[in-house]
């Protein structure tokens, strides 16, 4: 598949509405591929062909299933990377007001068969009451609703919960710039975190380094729920030395709000959780906003996930105690 049918195809897939070749074509531009709508109606015919997209009459088209699964294996060298580029796009786009906890959040957007979902309520509500979510907030949508741009599947249900690139956002509007540089498995011991047991660099994966662990089944995140020691996924950060006491402060202030990712914060140019940092930089560990689908995972519930996916209201989530009575 070449480069342009492969950016349509993405387009389309990021879509919640069915496109035609002229918004195609305008988003195209973004992507630095110049076509006119005439030859975008040509590559959209191709994909037709193949079984990638289906044709909505003259109002355009919607990826298939097929087309999904083309994306995902497809190109995987321009895939590299993806996933350090998304992360920094959406921490730009975070608009949350720690005043008046309004603005756009970042969720990750998993999905499981309805049949499970009287033993998902149930297993996920001490999750949202320990240290290991991002958020005391979330939302849960049932089959033809739609979370953000995404709508959940025929049989199941789809539940956002807040990325852990929101604290990149919120930092970022603070004055603090953020590298975010390994997705990881934190060991946690005694109720407090020990250290880092697997990582995988944002900058050198296609894939979300999360959704890896999770299906892999290296996670212990109930056991840390319920024990005070187990392995949860979290994210390995840094910031300068110089803006480590407003980052403090802003932690301090965001927990007090219920976003509470910021599980520990290191010492200046020391190694962080037996993670080595850079020149001038303190390590910052951050929770996975994929815990609870961990849990999830773990007792046998088989989810699908799309981390960083949507762009939400966070005034809009539900808070957990509402949800899990």
């Amino acid at each position: 598949m070449n480069k342009k049918l492969h950016a349509i195809l993405k387009i389309l897939d990021r879509s919640a509405t069915i496109m035609g070749s002229r918004d195609l074509s305008r988003q195209l531009k973004m992507h630095g591929i110049e076509l006119t709508e005439r030859t975008v109606r040509y590559y959209l015919k191709m994909l037709d062909r193949r079984g990638f997209t289906t044709v909505f009459g003259k109002e355009g088209r919607r990826i298939t299933s097929k087309g999904r699964g083309e994306l995902t294996s497809s190109r995987v060298s321009d895939r590299v990377g993806f996933v350090i580029s998304r992360i920094e796009t959406l921490s730009y786009l975070t608009t949350l007001d720690r005043e008046t906890l309004q603005g756009d959040v970042i969720l990750n957007i998993s999905f499981f068969a309805k049949k499970h979902l009287k033993e998902a309520l149930r297993l996920l509500s001490p999750v949202f009451r320990s240290p290991y979510v991002m958020s005391d907030r979330l939302v849960m949508a049932h089959s033809g609703e739609s979370i953000g741009s995404v709508q959940v599947p025929q049989g199941q249900v789809g539940i956002g919960t807040v990325c852990s690139v929101t604290v990149n956002g919120i930092f970022l509007k603070a004055g603090i710039p953020v590298a975010s540089r390994f997705g990881g498995v934190l060991e946690i011991a005694e109720g407090k975190p020990s250290r880092f047991v697997s990582l995988i660099s944002y900058e050198g994966s296609s894939l979300d380094p999360l959704e890896v662990f999770i299906k892999s089944g290296m996670t212990a995140v109930s056991d840390a729920v319920r024990t005070g020691s187990g392995q949860v996924l979290a994210s390995f950060r840094e910031i300068p030395v110089v803006c480590l006491e407003e980052a403090k402060k802003v932690a301090k202030d965001m927990a007090g709000k219920g976003i509470r990712g910021i599980l520990l914060m290191g010492q200046p140019n020391k190694p962080f959780l037996e993670v080595p940092v850079g020149l001038d930089k303190v390590g910052v560990a951050v929770v996975g906003g994929l815990n609870p689908i961990a849990v999830l995972e773990e007792k046998g519930i088989p989810t699908m996930s799309k981390a960083m996916s949507s762009l939400v209201e966070y005034s809009s989530l539900t808070r957990s105690t509402e949800l899990f009575r």
